[in-house]
């Protein structure tokens, strides 16, 4: 038992996350005082996750799985620290570094070198680690000159590439992947999974969330299932993924298959439309015979 107890790195129980959003829309802060003052504000309360209890061992790579609005990046976050659960309990042993939303902590006005040390102070790396990695890192995000460009002219995929090569420079006991590896081009992608797994050789604990189901059986050795807010299934990789292809992905593109156009069928002749019919017919034979008429009158004269 107490063996068990040393291997876990990271232990959550019973944890749930409930957001309180707003029944009318509230447009100024002026407006908020007063409907607060007179008791008028009024919200609804919304659970993105409910009851959730996991544990995850040192060198566990785990794989969290579930469709859109299923919890997945909310329990990523509060085991981040970046948001406080609301109920529950959460344990974590060891240095944490999430690759949640790469370069959200960078300044647009500045430069590539400049932010560099921001987002490395943001994810607490001392200023000696940053100067003795700087080169490393500017290698791998191959920006070249641009490391000297302010931020705001960066693409979206460079300002992620730059954040992935600070974040990954240094060897946590925890890393949190979210949707992360598929930052930049393809070139980038596969030199990003390497580095990733090269971490893995070395026994990091992983949490890891993507909507590929290839990745996560190629990167993880365990997997859950969250549907919305619960937790439904814990186990194997193998088996969760063949779990989640049948019993979500399945339904939904089930769901998503497009309707058959029903063929109009054609409405059966009725009585007034023979009658019609008839009637067109019978007037284009008299004009005929008026137009035949008119051309042997003329003929006679």
């Amino acid at each position: 038992m107490e063996d068990i107890v040393s291997k876990e790195i990271l232990k959550v129980e019973n944890v749930g996350m409930r957001f309180n959003l707003m029944e009318k829309k509230v447009d100024n802060f002026k407006e908020y005082v007063i409907k607060f003052i007179k008791n008028e504000l009024r919200y609804q309360e919304f659970w993105a996750l409910k009851d959730v209890s996991f544990t995850v061992n040192k060198g566990d790579r785990l794989g969290i799985l579930g469709l859109n609005g299923a919890g997945k990046s909310t329990l990523l976050k509060i085991i981040a620290g970046v948001l406080k659960a609301s109920e529950g309990n959460l344990t974590v042993k060891g240095k944490i570094v999430p690759l949640l939303e790469l370069g959200a902590g960078f300044d647009r006005q500045y430069t590539g070198v400049e932010n560099i040390y921001l987002y490395g102070a943001v994810l607490g790396y001392p200023k000696e680690l940053i100067k003795e990695k700087f080169n490393e890192i500017v290698e791998f995000s191959e920006l070249g000159d641009f490391i000297h460009v302010p931020v705001k002219n960066y693409s979206s995929g460079m300002k992620a590439r730059l954040g992935f090569s600070i974040a990954t420079v240094m060897e946590p006991e925890i890393l949190i992947l979210d949707e992360v590896l598929s930052v930049g081009d393809a070139k980038f992608r596969k030199k990003s999974e390497k580095r990733i797994l090269e971490m893995f050789d070395k026994g990091i604990t992983v949490l890891f969330v993507s909507h590929s189901i290839e990745q996560v059986r190629r990167i993880c050795n365990r997997a859950i299932i969250l549907d919305k807010g619960t937790l439904v299934a814990d186990g194997p990789v193998e088996e969760i993924c063949k779990l989640y292809e049948e019993k979500f992905i399945g339904a939904e593109k089930a769901s998503s298959k497009p309707k058959k156009k029903k063929k109009k069928k054609k409405k059966p002749a009725t009585e007034e439309n023979a009658t019609n019919t008839e009637a067109k017919t019978d007037t284009a034979a008299e004009d005929k015979d008026k137009i035949v008429t008119k051309n042997e009158t003329e003929e006679e004269k």
